[in-house]
C-alpha cells in the first residue's frame, strides 16, 4: 500500500485501507491524543526484553508509525494529536531520517524488531521508556525538548554524534551493548541544553563523548562502564560540562530524585569503570566528583585528567590496584582528597598539576603527603614539591612548607654525583639545607665547648715571649671556628703535635659550618 492510498485530507474521519486491527486502534488513539495500550497485564509476557512472543494482535508496522508522525491525520476536535504507545511491537525499521515530527512521542514497554533510524530528524520531545531496541541511529538528531531513553536496552549501541538535545537527555538504567566499531554510545560533538542523566547505566563497550557539551550537569551516578574489547570505557576528551560531572554512588531499588541523597537503608551502587577513562582537556565549571568511584584497569590503562580545568576535584574514590592516574597539566582550585584514594609509586603522574587549596577528607599527615609527591615523581622533579610547599605556606602552615622543601633537597641529592652528594649530606647534617638554621648554632656550641675543654690541656708556648695576651682556651677555640674574624688568639700561640691537627680540624669545621649556613641563607632568601 502506498502512503496516500485510501486516505484523503477531506476524509479525516475515515481510516486508511489495509490497516490491521492493531494499527486502526493506534490510528484512532493518535487522533485522540490518548495512550494506546496493548499490554496483557501479565508481567512476564509484557516484558519487552523477555523471550515471550508477541503476536499480530500486538504488532504494528513501522511504516504506519512513520506515516502518523510525519503526515498523520488531524486531531479530533478539542484534542492534541500525539503518539503514546504501550506494550506494542513495531515490525520493520522505524525510519524517520531527515523528517520533522511535530506530535509528542512516547513509547513505553515497546519492542522494536529492527533498528530505529532518526538521523537528522527534528522532534519536539521524544520519550522511549523501557523499550527493546536493536540499535538507535540518531546522528545529528534535533529535539526542542527532551530525549528520554531510560531503562531501554540497545543490543547494537546508540549513535548520537553531533545531536542537539534542547533540554535533557536521559539514559537512566539503560543497558547498551557495543556496535561493530566497539562503541556502546557514540555521542561525539553532541550538545545537551541542560542535564545528561545516565544514572545506573550499563555500558558494554566504549562510551564516547568527545567534544560533547553539557549545559548543566553530567550524572553517571551508579553507572557501570565496561569495555573488555578495547583500552577505553569512557572516552571524553574536550568534554564541556556547565556544572558538575558526577561519578558517584546511586541508590538502587528505590524511587528517588536524581542526585538526591539515598534514604537510610537504601542499597548503594557505586560508579564502576572497567577500562580506561579519558577526560583530557575537559572543562567542568563546578566540580569533578569521584566519591567512592571504583576503577579496574589493566597495566596499560589509566584515568587520564590531563589539562582538565575545574574549580574542585573530589578525588575520593578507591585506590586503583593497577593502571595509572594522570593529572599532568590539570588546573584546579580545591583538591579534595583522601590518602587512601591515590595510587602508589610509578602509577601517579602530576607534572604541571596546579592546585590552590588542599581539603583532605580524613587523616592525611604530612609524611603521607610527601609520599604522595614522591609517588608522582619517579625521577627528581622539583615542581610538585614547590607546588605543595606554596599551597601549605599560603594556608599558614610554614613549618610543613619547610619540611616539604627539605624533602625536595634530599630527593635532589639522590640524583647528584658523589662529590655533590657528600656536600649535600654536609648541608643536611649541619643546617638541614638552611631550613633549620638553629642547627648551625647547636653545632657551633658543641664544637666550641669541645675545643675549649681540649685546649685547656694543650701546651701553648707564645710565638713572641712577653708580647701576648693571657691564654684563654675558650677564646682560642672560638677564634679557630670563626672564619675571617680575628679574635687575636690564633696567631700568638704555638701548638705542636696532635694539637696542630686538632686546630686544623677546627678551622676546617668552622669553614664548613659557615659555608653551609651561607648556602642555606641564600636558598631561603631566593625562595622569599
Amino acid at each position: 500500500m502506498t502512503e496516500g492510498a485510501g486516505f484523503r485530507a477531506g476524509d479525516a474521519g475515515d481510516l486508511p485501507d489495509d490497516l490491521t486491527a492493531a494499527e486502526a486502534g493506534m490510528w484512532q488513539a493518535f487522533r485522540n491524543g490518548s495512550v494506546y495500550d496493548l499490554s496483557s497485564g501479565d508481567t512476564v509476557a509484557d516484558d519487552p526484553h523477555g523471550g515471550h512472543p508477541w503476536g499480530p494482535e500486538r504488532t504494528v508496522r513501522a511504516r504506519i508509525v512513520c506515516w502518523l508522525l510525519l503526515d498523520g491525520p488531524p486531531a479530533l476536535a478539542g484534542r492534541v494529536s500525539s503518539l503514546k504507545l504501550r506494550g506494542v511491537q513495531i515490525s520493520g525499521s522505524l525510519d524517520l531520517a531527515g523528517g520533522t515530527v511535530m506530535p509528542y512521542v512516547e513509547m513505553r514497554g515497546c519492542r522494536f524488531e529492527r533498528d530505529v533510524l532518526l538521523p537528522e530528524a527534528h522532534f519536539t520531545t521524544m520519550r522511549m521508556v523501557d523499550c527493546s531496541v536493536p540499535r538507535l541511529e540518531a546522528a545529528r538528531v534535533h529535539t526542542e525538548g527532551d530525549l528520554h531513553l531510560p531503562r531501554c536496552r540497545f543490543l547494537g549501541g546508540i549513535r548520537l554524534t553531533d545531536a542537539h538535545i534542547g533540554t535533557d537527555l536521559m539514559l537512566n538504567q539503560a543497558i547498551v551493548h557495543r556496535d561493530r566499531s566497539g562503541r556502546s554510545i557514540a555521542g561525539d560533538g553532541m550538545t545537551v541544553g541542560q542535564d545528561l542523566q545516565a544514572e545506573l547505566l550499563e555500558s558494554h563497550g566504549e562510551l564516547s563523548l568527545r567534544s560533547a557539551k553539557i549545559g548543566v550537569s553530567l550524572s553517571l551516578r551508579g553507572a557501570r562502564l565496561a569495555n573488555p574489547y578495547g583500552r577505553l570505557a569512557l572516552n571524553a576528551p574536550q568534554l564541556s560540562v556547565g556544572r558538575t560531572l558526577y561519578l558517584t554512588p546511586a541508590g538502587v531499588g528505590a524511587s528517588m530524585v536524581s542526585g538526591a541523597t539515598p534514604a537510610r537503608g537504601t542499597r548503594i551502587q557505586r560508579f564502576e569503570c572497567q577500562g580506561g577513562m579519558r577526560l583530557d582537556d575537559g572543562r567542568f565549571e563546578d566540580a569533578v566528583d569521584l566519591e567512592r568511584a571504583r576503577f579496574a584497569f589493566t597495566d596499560d590503562q589509566e584515568l587520564s585528567l590531563r589539562r582538565v580545568q575545574t574549580p574542585e576535584l573530589r578525588f575520593l574514590g578507591e585506590r586503583p590496584q593497577r593502571g595509572k592516574v594522570v593529572l599532568s597539566g590539570a588546573r584546579v582550585v580545591n583538591l579534595v582528597d583522601r590518602a587512601s584514594a591515590w595510587p602508589g609509586p610509578g602509577n601517579l603522574h602530576m607534572g604541571g598539576f596546579q592546585y590552590e587549596n588542599l581539603v583532605p577528607q580524613g587523616p592525611f599527615p604530612l609524611i603521607e603527603r610527601l609520599e604522595w609527591v614522591t609517588a608522582a615523581t619517579a625521577e627528581y622533579n622539583p615542581e610538585p614539591y614547590e607546588r605543595l610547599a606554596s599551597v601549605l605556606r599560603s594556608g599558614g602552615e610554614d613549618e610543613d612548607a619547610r619540611e616539604v622543601l627539605l624533602a625536595k633537597q634530599r630527593r635532589r641529592r639522590e640524583s647528584l654525583p658523589i662529590a655533590a652528594k657528600l656536600w649535600g649530606y654536609a648541608q643536611d647534617w649541619t643546617v638541614a639545607y638552611g631550613y633549620r638554621p638553629g642547627r648551625a648554632a647547636v653545632w657551633m656550641a658543641v664544637l666550641w665547648a669541645a675545643g675549649s675543654l681540649a685546649f685547656a690541656h694543650a701546651s701553648h708556648p707564645p710565638v713572641q715571649p712577653g708580647v701576648h695576651p693571657p691564654w684563654n682556651p675558650a677564646l682560642f677555640a672560638l677564634d679557630l671556628l670563626l672564619p675571617v674574624i680575628d679574635l687575636g688568639q690564633v696567631g700568638v700561640w704555638q701548638l705542636s703535635g696532635g694539637w696542630q691537627w686538632l686546630a686544623a680540624a677546627m678551622i676546617l669545621l668552622g669553614w664548613i659550618l659557615a659555608t653551609t649556613v651561607a648556602a642555606g641563607a641564600t636558598r631561603l632568601l631566593r625562595r622569599n
